[in-house]
């Protein structure tokens, strides 16, 4: 990654904090997925909550790419892992752009900017990411994690208990109001308080959002993660998540996990999309190389006692 190796942390996302609490579905889930998360009830979750980008001491911006990440365990196993980030849309449609996307927005040593020359032959290589980079300038910023949506950006599909699949989208919309950033968080000496703002906001009571699943109809691409879908299309509200806990990343929690996005239950599975695949394997990656690494200490630091 374009932000330098630093070892013992995750090579994107590497600055985070873990979260747990529980899912509770309506069951509005089952006609679409046999999966055990969606029969009513509640299923426990461990979670992380992180900025994109390698290095795991920046400071918070207004300009961050927010993500969550999760690791639901229903009690009869079949578990789903999913990793979700605010913006609407990938930028690039395969594994093989993105690897050349991060080859030309590599920092020139001389100005600590990407080179404008090869951020222009790259874009004029990959026509998908002008308007997906538009979509993203246009979508107002959340002025933090409490109030963002989180969006599974891939297409993947459901499969119900009589056996028909359903290609679908998912997001976490947030209940708590939005509220854009402001110019002002640029200016925050608080190189931390995105994070310092979400543990405040944990320790004064539980967080929740409502997972929204977009159903696609026959011509919605599935395999291109840079396309929106049309706004019009059905949205189901399957259940809310609840956080009521966040602690530093540590042995046995979040920090170990490998939020991998093809764990799948029983009920759930990968679409077309390449990016999946390019996910996967690029987080089995650094997972390995991170987990023989010497650790050292997260730039985000939860007070014991205080994280809920």
């Amino acid at each position: 990654m374009n932000g330098g190796v630093h070892a013992g942390f995750r090579r994107n996302h590497a600055k985070g904090v873990c979260i747990a609490g529980h899912f509770e579905s309506n069951g509005q889930g089952v006609r679409l997925s046999k999966a055990a998360v969606f029969t009513p009830g509640r299923v426990p979750f461990i979670g992380r909550f992180s900025l994109a980008g390698g290095q795991p001491h920046v400071a918070d911006g207004p300009t961050a790419v927010l993500a969550m990440a999760l690791r639901l365990r229903p009690p009869a196993g079949q578990e789903w892992r999913m990793a979700m980030i605010h913006i609407p849309v990938f930028l690039v449609r395969n594994g093989e752009a993105l690897f050349e996307q991060l080859l030309a927005s590599k920092p020139d040593p001389a100005t600590g900017q990407p080179d404008p020359a090869k951020m222009t032959a790259f874009a004029a290589a990959h026509p998908e990411f002008g308007p997906a980079l538009q979509l993203v300038k246009s979508t107002p910023m959340p002025s933090g994690f409490a109030n963002a949506t989180f969006n599974g950006i891939n297409a993947f599909r459901f499969v119900n208990a009589s056996g028909a699949a359903t290609a679908v989208r998912w997001s976490m919309t947030a209940t708590e109001p939005f509220a854009p950033e402001m110019p002002e968080q640029a200016y925050n000496p608080d190189k931390n308080y995105l994070f310092d703002d979400l543990i405040a906001r944990v320790r004064r009571g539980p967080l929740q959002w409502h997972l929204i699943v977009t159903i696609g109809q026959p011509g919605d691409t599935t395999s291109d993660p840079t396309i929106p879908w049309p706004a019009d299309r059905e949205r189901v509200d399957v259940g809310t998540l609840t956080i009521d806990h966040v602690e530093t990343e540590a042995p046995g929690n979040c920090r170990d996990i490998n939020f991998d996005p093809l764990v799948l239950p029983a009920g759930i599975e990968p679409s077309d999309d390449p990016v999946l695949s390019a996910r996967s394997a690029t987080y089995s990656q650094s997972f390995t190389r991170r987990e023989g690494e010497k650790k050292t200490p997260s730039a985000v630091q939860v007070p014991i006692g205080k994280g809920s």
